[in-house]
């Protein structure tokens, strides 16, 4: 069961219904689950298709991205479910809201994920003004959480998820649990409208410090949840120990979240390459002859 003390949301970040079978088994409970294309690469009917050379068609892919969320849906009917818009570096803001809005329509517990890019903001702001529930994701810097503050600003309170990417910033020698801390603290003094979902989670030390650090919610993969769960769903305090590995700090920026969105510099290698790699994974899925 959930522990009384556990105040973090606890999404599973997959695309494969029996992973959720599993860890709302092992848990007792789960929030929400995210998706993304790389994830939905890996589902294993997804895979099946590949290895068979037996590719979706452009049509057929959507079907099969539905039905996995209303699969999902089913199983998580008081949870959120993060669905994710095709987008490339040449994507237009109305492309993003055409599919944004026909995914929104698949079940009525979503959240569309877009990317923290100029079109995706953009779209963002559309969206969240029509009342509809985004995922802001691919985010690498306090300014990009500042902007996404600020496209979205109106919103109700759960309307608007915000995703740090943990691991990716490891992985350039930064400490992304920093970049968790920092946002944190500067939606300390905001009105909680758009709440920080913990994302790129790769370890238990990932997971524990994001935790102790107060982030709303946290997705991490199967793996990560059933390790927690068989460690008896321990709840560190605020104190807890993380080690950063000589990873280097990410000092906090003063940041107003007053001013126009548009203002803030929110251009990100990492989200650039992140981009690109989700769009080459739901490219690989695809008889582009089709």
């Amino acid at each position: 069961m959930r522990p009384d003390t556990l105040k973090t949301r606890i999404f599973l970040d997959g695309a494969d219904p029996q992973e959720t079978r599993q860890v709302i088994a092992a848990l007792g409970f789960l929030d929400g689950q995210t998706t993304n294309p790389s994830l939905l690469a890996k589902n294993p009917e997804a895979e099946a298709h590949k290895v068979d050379g037996n590719k979706f068609s452009s049509t057929a892919i959507y079907d099969f991205y539905k039905a996995l969320c209303q699969e999902l849906s089913a199983l998580l009917p008081k949870g959120s479910i993060s669905i994710e818009v095709y987008a490339d570096a040449d994507t237009t803001v109305a492309d993003m809201l055409t599919h944004a809005r026909e995914f929104d329509a698949w079940i009525p517990n979503a959240h569309i994920k877009l990317p923290t890019t100029t079109a995706g903001l953009e779209a963002a702001a559309v969206l969240t003004g029509e009342g509809r529930r985004v995922n802001m994701t691919l985010v690498f810097s306090q300014a990009q959480a500042a902007a996404v503050y600020a496209a979205t600003r109106g919103a109700g309170r759960g309307d608007v998820f915000l995703s740090p990417f943990v691991g990716r910033l490891d992985d350039r020698g930064e400490d992304g649990m920093d970049l968790i801390k920092n946002i944190v603290a500067l939606y300390g003094q905001s009105d909680g409208h758009v709440q920080v979902l913990s994302a790129s989670v790769r370890t238990m030390d990932h997971f524990l410090c994001s935790l102790a650090y107060g982030a709303d919610i946290i997705t991490a993969p199967a793996k990560v949840l059933l390790a927690w769960a068989e460690a008896g769903k321990p709840i560190p305090g605020p104190k807890y120990g993380y080690n950063a590995k000589g990873l280097a700090p990410i000092p906090a920026e003063a940041l107003s979240l007053n001013k126009n969105w548009r203002e803030y510099d929110i251009r990100h290698p990492l989200t650039d390459a992140g981009l690109k790699k989700f769009a080459d994974d739901w490219n690989s899925l695809i008889d582009m002859n089709s």
